[in-house]
């Protein structure tokens, strides 16, 4: 158990699958690392040997008896003890910087989460040595995070894309009108970039390369000429030796063809559940993209075409949903209606 000190330091935590980001009550976002064990078991006992960034560089590297994973996986945390121990890091690191009692802490959570699954969570933040412990959805603090008007009668869409799922929801008056939790996301992209090029190829690369990929040329349409290319190198499955090929961002944009129309399944059956009177007000505003999966290239572009919707990119999409639970955290009084207790 963690010992705070005398002084206040409320929390909110964005306790994503593919990173973990935290924001103090006054000093803004102070962690934002992968969300990465690594994990040995030693006389029947798990040990944790690193946490975050430190973690993710042993991925795909780790001998035998150290195991590097994700404890959290399609939003929903799939193993408690390391996700615990997890979230006891990054708490721990707010309370080596700062005297801190047990905060309060926001904890956003996946729009479908099931009642176990939010137990979990809230049990994982008090072991780690929370307090108070509210859980906000994920695409209500993504709203706040992009400067929505959650509490107006105006609808908004927003489409949250994290590394393990999509949320698109409809939100007004506070609350989530209608969602569409879609089992897509930026891990997803990476895993179908990987499997093309195992198959294209015949070249096995690692998620670190297929993230890097992703982020250089990745793209969700298909270039009007050669478009960007990127030297990787992986293992070749004939020779079994290490060997460098070129892909290009054509090559990724048909990788991304099937994750991506996934997504825009998700917006559209977004849409056609929505109430009239809310379809006309995201006629008029559009719907706006947040979340890690919104930094791939001409994704916004793709989803405009399919909808004939306005679609915009939000300021920084990475931290929207941490920047939104922690405005959530400041004014928690005037957002109680979309916490839950």
């Amino acid at each position: 158990m963690l010992s705070f000190g005398s002084r206040g330091g409320d929390l909110a935590i964005d306790l994503g699958t593919a990173n973990t980001l935290v924001f103090a009550k006054g000093r803004g976002i102070i962690v934002n690392e992968p969300s990465v064990v690594a994990i040995t078991q030693r006389g029947g006992k798990t040990q944790v040997l690193a946490v975050g960034e430190d973690a993710r560089q042993m991925l795909g590297k780790t001998p035998e008896q150290i195991r590097a994973i994700r404890p959290i996986r399609k939003g929903a945390i799939g193993d408690f003890e390391v996700a615990q121990a997890m979230i006891a890091h990054f708490i721990g690191k707010v309370a080596k910087r700062r005297g801190f009692r047990r905060p309060r802490v926001v904890i956003s959570t996946p729009q479908g989460a099931t009642p176990v699954e939010r137990r979990a969570i809230r049990e994982a933040a008090e072991g780690a040595g929370a307090g108070h412990v509210y859980l906000i959805e994920e695409p209500m603090a993504a709203a706040i995070g992009a400067d929505l008007p959650v509490t107006s009668p105006q609808g908004s869409m927003v489409v949250d894309l994290g590394g393990g799922t999509t949320e698109v929801a409809v939100i007004s008056l506070g609350g989530v009108v209608n969602s569409v939790s879609v089992p897509v996301g930026g891990d997803d992209f990476d895993e179908a970039v990987g499997a093309y090029v195992r198959r294209l190829h015949n070249v096995a690369i690692g998620e670190a390369t297929a993230e890097r990929i992703k982020r250089e040329v990745g793209s969700a349409l298909e270039p009007e000429g050669e478009g960007r290319s990127i030297q990787v190198s992986g293992r070749d499955l004939v020779t079994g030796v290490p060997k460098a090929v070129t892909v290009t961002e054509g090559e990724i944009a048909q990788a991304l063809a099937e994750p991506v129309t996934a997504v825009i399944e998700g917006v559209k059956d977004a849409l056609e559940r929505t109430a009239p009177e809310l379809a006309a007000d995201i006629v008029d505003g559009g719907l706006v993209m947040t979340g890690g999966g919104a930094l791939l290239s001409r994704l916004d572009e793709a989803i405009r075409n399919a909808t004939g919707l306005a679609v915009v990119v939000a300021e920084d999409p990475l931290t929207c949903g941490v920047r939104g639970a922690g405005r959530a955290l400041d004014e928690i009084k005037a957002m109680q209606n979309v916490l839950q207790d």
